[in-house]
């Protein structure tokens, strides 16, 4: 049995909480499917500009020759979370077609929201 993983508002780094692993899933298949602004339409999220979501697709683009996959379940073996004081910074890795679990991270925050318990605002896809 997994022991669930819950927010910890300490300046440690941990896995990505369970709560959150679905809305994570939901904004990198949006990156996936290549929407014009990554993040819109899902619940809880705030999404990302047109302008900053062609940047993610140019980081994809300039990182190789690589289809974008949805995130596999062992994506959170290695994917982390922060408490950053006021909000949680979390870095989700990436996979493609090609190499499974790639260079890329999602870089997101995690902020709590009185109404929906979170608020998620993805921020950048790149080469970590």
């Amino acid at each position: 049995m997994v022991e669930e993983v819950l927010p910890v508002k300490e300046d440690v780094q941990t896995a990505v909480p369970h709560a959150w692993r679905e809305t994570l899933g939901a904004i990198v298949d949006s990156l996936v499917r290549g929407d014009v602004r990554i993040g819109h339409g899902i619940e809880n999220v705030d999404p990302l500009s047109k302008d900053r979501s062609k940047r993610c697709r140019e980081n994809v683009e300039a990182y190789g020759r690589v289809t974008l996959s949805r995130l596999p379940e062992t994506t959170w073996d290695s994917s982390v979370a922060r408490w950053q004081g006021d909000r949680w910074d979390c870095l989700v890795d990436l996979w493609t077609a090609e190499e499974g679990r790639s260079d890329l991270v999602l870089r997101l925050e995690v902020l709590e929201d009185p109404e929906t318990a979170f608020r998620f605002r993805p921020y950048l896809v790149y080469v970590a």
